[in-house]
């Protein structure tokens, strides 16, 4: 089946644009970026040979998507001795997790840039016997030749907005022709499903939210009992993944929540660290004494009443930390939202702004479970978390209630689609 035309230009263009990706690398790497000892893997040059026997190739965006894949892994590796597991991701904090995550017979590359000879260089190295993509990182060049060399391909745990879902119908073609490649496509969530049909004519399973099943590996033992020693039974609440323009609210609530208990301490985790600047700006000139984590890796004294955690991969440890966790990008429009699953994994009772359609499935299991508490206000804030500290908040049991109802039996759907493909493959070749 020829290209649609949009395609046919992205060919074109990202020939054009390969000459200067080494270049594009190097920058990156200058800025922290990029990992400057594994550019070549960025270009399709592997840096280990292939196992022998089959392999499996997954691929996700970054940290959220790599916990599935790494659980996914976990669970394909004890049924299946024999395969290998190549998986693959963009970012520097995935490739850190992962090294410590995957299990044997399971190793971490970056992926390639979208260009034709870039991925052809990285195809022709590993020749995956099912590939296998997570969420929405939909790479045109990754999927063309893929899917030209005749490799299986699976989306999984498939995830679109209502903007991404719009988009795509702006190039109908397009949408039809890549997801058109997959044989088996995984919903998380029946907005997607509906969407993908109607977008490609072609039935799509509702497998469930895998999020909900991935095993988060712990935080350190030894580094959260230090911790939660230096913290001596201080009150704590967790403001996570907060954005510009929720900072403001989060730091009048903790203002309020001062005046009742003025122990308080706040865990403020901004979800982009380069932003600390300018929120430690904000927080001292509110006139609260503050801890910079990327500055001293110590606890708080009980004099600071906002810990700063402008770090990455320490998530897991502020969730455990703190009974109540606001889970941000909810609190204003045009966000829509964040996971709370974690915060549930950890313990900590869920509060959640208003604007959170993209996870409306998961956050619909969390109220009729009254899993989570929605709050509009620095008031609204202020009285969620002292109604977590005093006990009549969320529970754990009614977390883990939401997150059996959501998932729907995702990894089990999941692994049973793709053992199917895996095997139609190897009664082909």
């Amino acid at each position: 089946m020829s290209l649609p035309p949009a395609l046919s230009w992205y060919r074109g263009l990202t020939r054009l644009a390969a000459p200067v990706a080494p270049a594009l690398l190097n920058n990156r790497a200058r800025k922290g970026k990029e990992d400057p000892d594994r550019r070549g893997e960025r270009l399709g040059l592997a840096s280990r040979p292939r196992p022998e026997g089959g392999l499996i190739w997954l691929h996700g965006a970054s940290v959220g998507e790599s916990l599935v894949l790494a659980s996914l892994v976990d669970t394909l590796a004890a049924r299946h001795e024999d395969l290998s597991f190549l998986v693959t991701t963009g970012t520097l904090t995935s490739a850190r997790m992962l090294a410590n995550r995957l299990p044997e017979r399971a190793f971490h590359q970056f992926i390639p840039v979208d260009t034709p000879a870039a991925v052809r260089r990285f195809l022709q190295h590993w020749q995956p016997d099912l590939a296998v993509f997570a969420e929405s990182e939909l790479w045109p060049n990754l999927i063309i030749e893929t899917s030209r060399r005749g490799t299986p391909l699976a989306l999984i745990n498939a995830r679109m907005n209502e903007r991404s879902i719009q988009s795509w119908r702006r190039r109908p073609d397009t949408a039809r022709w890549l997801l058109g490649q997959f044989a088996w496509i995984g919903a998380a969530d029946t907005r997607t499903r509906d969407g993908l049909e109607d977008l490609t004519g072609y039935h799509v399973t509702l497998a469930g939210n895998l999020k909900l099943e991935a095993r988060l590996a712990p935080p350190d033992p030894q580094v959260l009992d230090g911790f939660r020693s230096a913290l001596d039974g201080r009150p704590v609440w967790l403001a996570a993944s907060t954005h510009p323009g929720e900072d403001e609210i989060v730091l009048a609530a903790h203002a309020k929540l001062l005046e009742q208990s003025p122990g308080a301490l706040l865990i403020l985790a901004p979800r982009h660290p380069e932003r600390a600047g300018k929120i430690r700006r904000q927080i001292e000139e509110r006139g609260l004494s503050v801890l910079q984590r990327s500055e001293d890796a110590s606890a708080p004294t009980p004099d600071k009443q906002v810990w700063l955690t402008d770090t990455l991969g320490e998530m897991a440890i502020w969730f455990s930390l703190a009974p109540a966790s606001l889970i941000a990008g909810s609190l204003i429009p045009g966000i829509g939202g964040h996971n709370p699953v974690e915060a549930s994994q950890a313990g900590s009772g869920v509060i959640t702004g208003p604007f959170r359609s993209s996870f409306d499935d998961l956050y619909s299991a969390y109220q009729a479970h009254s899993a989570c508490i929605e709050v509009e206000s620095d008031t609204d804030l202020s009285t969620a978390v002292m109604r977590v500290w005093s006990g009549q908040g969320p529970t754990p049991s009614a977390s883990q209630a939401a997150l059996a109802a959501a998932s729907g039996g995702a990894m089990a759907k999941t692994v049973t689609a793709l053992e199917t493909l895996l095997h139609s493959a190897e009664a082909t070749s």
